[in-house]
């Protein structure tokens, strides 16, 4: 049987079939990370005043494909200012909303990072409190 640096086709397929299969399992991964932080950021621009405009045009379709995906930009329009959150790939929406709104979104962002750092402390502090000699080795 031929050989590929001490390998056998078979085994140099098999070895190649595994990397892709972690790859594409990493990239799911990120995927629904990446999705979860969407939903969760779309959840604070509601909570703060932001407008969900629903894409249900082609032409809305497009033009939100075009924009900046999942970020919070300015815009400076005729002397108001207004801040867009792109979504072409989940909602399929555009979220907007004023300088009082984007206040209102920060704090809750603090807030929200707050709530979960002090989550993790508390698990942190469980997990100090476990007596792990009671239950001797693993």
């Amino acid at each position: 049987m031929a050989t590929m640096m001490g390998m056998t086709m078979p085994q140099t397929f098999t070895r190649g079939a595994l990397v892709g299969l972690a790859l594409a399992l990493a990239l799911t991964g990120c995927a629904a990370i990446e999705r979860e932080d969407t939903e969760q950021t779309e959840q604070l621009l509601a909570a703060a005043g932001f407008d969900m405009r629903p894409a249900d045009t082609a032409d809305r379709l497009a033009d939100l494909q075009r924009l900046p995906q999942h970020k919070l930009v300015r815009h400076d329009r005729d002397g108001t200012v207004t801040y867009t959150f792109a979504d072409a790939a989940d909602c399929k929406c555009l979220y907007s909303g004023d300088e009082k709104s984007y206040d209102a979104f920060q704090k809750l962002q603090v807030q929200q990072n707050i709530a979960q750092e002090e989550q993790m402390a508390a698990a942190m502090n469980q997990d100090d409190q476990m007596n792990w000699e009671v239950w001797g080795p693993w």
